[in-house]
């Protein structure tokens, strides 16, 4: 996250912020210094949900032909 506002910032100018968060920016929320959220676009957290499931999809389709499967077994796996 590139910009970061202080919590009493982002309460003062929450209608501000969450209209530059629907034009895509992002937005580190801190309180004291120490970072506690972060504002990002809805679509965005929605968007990295899915490529991680289909990263996960992907590396299922996997397949083990027969005769790799029998090296293995053949080498002592289970």
């Amino acid at each position: 996250m590139n910009n970061e506002v202080g919590s009493y910032e982002a309460k003062t100018k929450l209608p501000e912020l969450l209209r530059r968060v629907e034009a895509g920016e992002s937005f580190t929320i801190t309180n004291r210094g120490k970072v506690v959220a972060d504002l990002i676009p809805a679509d965005s957290r929605r968007q990295r949900a899915k490529l991680a499931i289909a990263n996960i999809k992907r590396m299922k389709k996997h397949v083990v032909s027969d005769e790799d499967l029998m090296e293995m077994k053949q080498e002592g796996r289970k």
